[in-house]
């Protein structure tokens, strides 16, 4: 019997659509009725996660909370959240809702175990919050991986980017912030004495302007990652082939 899969999205909106997209794609169907019922609240006023995580802003777990109980109104059976930052918040939610939330840590970290197992250091480019929450790193750490972080300079251009994909009016060109990623991965890659053997896309923005095409080391997209754990878990086996566009 196949599970209603819940998207509790907003966070930002066009991660969301992505979100959704790669379930589609990467799930085996030839008519409409192959695919699996999705349910999606995409609720752009959860405060900001990052301003949250380090004590500037106003907690978002009151809204993901009354979120995840309009999906289980709806019908969904679990939930995924394409939104890494949120995840620092994820204990919290669950103890108030009683739909099961699929962790994109452990996702992402159960994938690089099976698919990489010769992968024991990897870069993150994440959100400010998600890398000082340090909740992904210690969950990769379980796995005996190592995970390098930039310096707070490279942080700081990293974020800028992630808001620049988060706007309609971005202060550059699409490509111009690919090109930023690609320093910022590139300079964890390069890290002294050993750096990155490959890097996870710890924000769900970034998949957005930074594909596996653009790294010569493995590119871990943790929404592809959630997604293809979320098919599998709603009873479908996710395409074999198929990782996601780009």
């Amino acid at each position: 019997m196949e599970k209603v899969i819940g998207i509790l999205g907003g966070m930002g909106p066009e991660a969301t659509v992505d979100c959704f997209a790669k379930i589609i794609e990467n799930t085996p169907a030839t008519y409409d009725q192959d695919h699996l019922r999705v349910v999606i609240d995409s609720n752009p006023k959860v405060p900001d996660r990052t301003a949250a995580i380090i004590g500037d802003g106003e907690s978002p777990v009151p809204i993901m909370v009354a979120g995840c109980q309009a999906l289980q109104r709806a019908g969904a059976e679990f939930i995924i959240i394409p939104c890494v930052s949120a995840h620092v918040f994820l204990a919290d939610v669950q103890q108030q809702i009683e739909l099961p939330i699929m962790s994109i840590f452990d996702a992402v970290a159960e994938a690089i175990t099976r698919d990489h197992p010769e992968i024991k250091k990897v870069g993150l480019l994440g959100t400010t919050g998600t890398v000082s929450g340090g909740l992904f790193q210690k969950r990769i750490a379980l796995e005996d991986i190592t995970t390098l972080v930039p310096d707070d300079a490279m942080q700081s251009r990293i974020m800028s980017a992630i808001y620049d994909i988060k706007s309609s009016r971005p202060s550059r060109t699409r490509s111009e912030i690919t090109d930023e990623l690609v320093a910022a991965a590139e300079s964890l890659i390069a890290k002294k004495p050993e750096g990155a053997q490959g890097i996870i896309a710890g924000c769900t923005e970034v998949p957005l302007a930074l594909k596996q095409k653009h790294l010569s080391l493995p590119y871990f997209d943790a929404v592809t990652i959630l997604v293809r754990a979320a098919i599998l878990k709603a009873g479908i086996q996710p395409i074999t082939h198929f990782q996601g566009k780009g």
